[in-house]
């Protein structure tokens, strides 16, 4: 088995965050993966399938388990199937541009994290192909629940927010028909009269694409000078909307993209009432996790 060196750990290092660079809110991981064979092109050892897993070649599970070392390091961070390079990253990849300096000044700083963790062993050997693998389960898994909200009918992502504000502890009064979009889809309060805290008043857009600072306006002005307004959008904000969201001074508002979304639900998912959990069914699987 050809030796996997110091070097080419570094190689696919740097390549991970010369793609990320420029890529402020981070890419998939799948869409790393995939401009790597462009950006730092396998060798014939890395085509090769691993023997326990045909499916996963040892050039994707060579970045996965090389970037264990960033992630300690505090140098990228890894969340919901999503990858971002954070500044001490960006640092780093400018002041070691040698991709084995790179590469040693990761495993240095994943070191002084493990020294800091007296019951974490090293992460070795079957624990690598362990590591890549449970990796690449929870980007799957998220992947397939981003699908399926995606694919929902839009009047049931509305139940599905109304649900979850139950769960929070809110007081839902109002949910609109199915039918043309008025602006409001939700109204709720702090308290079953509404005689406490401000009234809030709940947007829902479904749609794929990112809302604008248009659509975000057209929303603030239904909001009364008492109102909370919180639009949810699962397909993302546009930088100007969120820039409006932040500079809006005379109205609260709170964004919810598709990954808030998710978290929320998580969060209180126990919270949920049972019959409106088929709206976004989901199971926790716990592992055995030394990387932690």
């Amino acid at each position: 088995m050809p030796e996997i060196t110091k070097r080419r750990v570094g190689e696919l290092q740097r390549g991970v965050f010369k793609i990320l660079l420029d890529q402020p809110e981070g890419l998939r991981a799948k869409e790393i993966l995939a401009r790597m064979e462009r950006e730092v092109p396998p060798t014939e050892f890395e085509k090769m399938s691993y023997p326990r897993n045909p499916e996963m070649r040892r050039f994707e599970k060579m970045i996965r388990f090389s970037t264990i070392g960033p992630v300690k390091a505090g140098w990228l961070v890894k969340n919901q199937g999503c990858w971002f390079a954070t500044e001490e990253g960006k640092k780093a990849y400018a002041e070691f541009p040698e991709p084995e300096k790179f590469a040693r000044e990761a495993d240095r700083l994943f070191r002084e994290w493990r020294a800091t963790e007296a019951a974490v062993p090293p992460v070795e050997g079957d624990a690598t192909e362990a590591a890549a693998t449970v990796e690449q389960a929870e980007e799957t898994a998220w992947t397939e629940i981003e699908n399926y909200v995606r694919a929902m009918n839009p009047y049931d992502v509305q139940k599905l927010i109304a649900a979850l504000l139950r769960a929070m502890g809110y007081h839902v009064c109002w949910e609109a028909a199915p039918g043309p979009d008025r602006g409001i889809d939700i109204v709720a309060h702090n308290d079953p009269l509404g005689t406490s805290g401000p009234r809030i008043k709940v947007q829902v857009k479904r749609t794929a694409d990112a809302v604008g600072a248009p659509d975000l306006r057209s929303f603030i002005a239904v909001l009364g000078e008492q109102d909370v307004g919180i639009f949810v959008s699962i397909g993302g904000f546009s930088k100007d909307a969120e820039e409006e969201a932040r500079t809006k001074e005379t109205r609260k508002l709170t964004l919810i993209d598709l990954k808030q979304l998710m978290d929320l639900w998580i969060e209180h998912y126990g919270k949920v009432d049972q019959g409106e959990r088929r709206l976004l069914p989901i199971r926790p699987v716990y592992y055995l996790d030394l990387r932690e």
